[in-house]
């Protein structure tokens, strides 16, 4: 016992029972580094990352048709290397192109459309100054897996329409999501996962577009006619989101799925916004300083020829990531859910940014620029330090639309 012992000897116990402790504290320290140190090493490193984009020519005359008509899909990676052509085997004739489009959820198949117009069609779309998608035009939403080349056309069984887009997957895994223009409207369709059982998922008599399903799968949006609409799977228990704005466009779902990001205003001075998923708390985010919201990528621009530059979730949902104009320059912005807008990038006269992508980590940020006078690619920290560019296209040419593919299936073949 204690009592019995004497004096010195307590001291050196209580001593020895003093630096135990401390060790195990030590020990239990060292543990913890070496713990975060083995989940660092574990979450994939930057050149693991793989990026899907977009390029092509921008700078024939001719209008956009003949620069279209250019366009590849490629992969690479988030540090720049190792770029490859992906569905080269789509362009089979002079008037077909690609683009690459997504990833599916897994990261093991890349969503390329496969594009064909007639010459014919595009020279009445340029005289007349406008689209006609209701001839002279083959659209297809296909799946690829990049390491073996394997393939699949969704949209080629039970075909419903010659322009197919917007394809996605539904949280469920069983159905993909996609719009058909039918008769030059787009409605949105539901199908099985080999292509099979297409039907449409609700149906307002409008042009809708920007289609996507929450992240429980229980609701689906998408802007109808400029309204954002927020409705059940199947399309059923519509419901419009009074904005009170004449234009609306491109809804997408929070993370948490508890909020809707979508512009609203009028077309070209429209601005983020929020809402809540029963439509409820409409919030306006951040003002872009009229920018008018759409990339020229075209040195000879055309009718249409801009690309909408749309804001974006954060990989937590705790910001928006968005471009906005400061003088005489696009750049690159952060907005909190309150309000609270931070500038990312400080550029030079005239340079623009586009279609910033934050990386499903939450580490990076891909977004477009031209600051080198070529629209290429870059990847920098998500507070747009570091910036790196990860695309070498020549002069004349643009890369655009980069899309992530998810955690642990790079095209490196590591991690898979």
């Amino acid at each position: 016992m204690l009592a019995d012992i004497p004096g010195d000897r307590m001291a050196m116990g209580a001593g020895e029972l003093k630096m135990q402790r401390l060790n195990l504290l030590v020990l239990l320290a060292t543990l913890t580094v070496q713990t975060s140190a083995s989940a660092a090493s574990d979450e994939p490193s930057r050149e693991e990352w793989t990026v899907g984009y977009t390029a092509g020519r921008n700078d024939l005359p001719g209008g956009q048709y003949m620069n279209w008509k250019t366009n590849r899909s490629f992969l690479v990676q988030a540090d720049g290397s190792s770029s490859r052509e992906i569905g080269a085997d789509l362009v089979r004739e002079e008037h077909q192109w690609t683009q690459f489009a997504g990833w599916s959820p897994d990261g093991r198949q890349a969503i390329v459309l496969s594009l064909f117009e007639s010459p014919e069609n595009a020279a009445w779309e340029r005289e007349h100054r406008q689209f006609r998608m209701t001839e002279g035009w083959l659209v297809d939403s296909c799946l690829i897996q990049p390491e073996s080349g394997t393939r699949i056309n969704l949209t080629e069984p039970e075909r419903v329409s010659l322009y197919n887009t917007g394809l996605f997957f539904m949280p469920d895994g069983k159905q993909l999501g996609f719009t058909a223009l039918i008769n030059g409207i787009s409605r949105p369709f539901l199908m099985n996962r080999d292509g099979s059982n297409k039907r449409i998922a609700g149906d307002g008599g409008g042009f809708a577009y920007g289609y996507s399903a929450s992240p429980d799968g229980q609701r689906i949006s998408y802007h109808e006619n400029y309204q954002i609409v927020i409705a059940a799977a199947d399309g059923s228990d519509r419901q419009v989101v009074a904005t009170g704005m004449p234009f609306n466009f491109m809804p997408q779902w929070s993370p948490d799925g508890q909020w809707l990001l979508f512009v609203a205003g009028e077309h070209y001075d429209c601005h983020p916004h929020i809402v809540r998923a029963d439509g409820s708390e409409l919030r306006k985010l951040a003002d872009r300083g009229g920018y008018r919201g759409v990339v020229e990528r075209l040195q000879h621009p055309d009718f249409h020829s801009e690309s909408s530059d749309v804001p974006v979730w954060s990989a937590d949902g705790s910001r928006v990531f968005f471009t906005a104009l400061t003088e005489d320059r696009v750049e690159l912005m952060s907005v909190d859910l309150q309000g609270s807008v931070t500038q990312l990038t400080h550029s030079a006269a005239g340079v623009r940014h586009y279609h910033p992508v934050p990386s499903p980590n939450g580490r990076w940020l891909l977004f477009g620029s031209d600051r080198s006078g070529v629209m290429q690619l870059y990847v920098s920290d998500t507070d747009g330090r570091n910036p790196r560019a990860i695309t070498e296209v020549p002069m004349g040419n643009a890369a655009m639309h980069g899309h992530w593919r998810p955690a642990g299936n790079s095209a490196t073949g590591r991690r898979q």
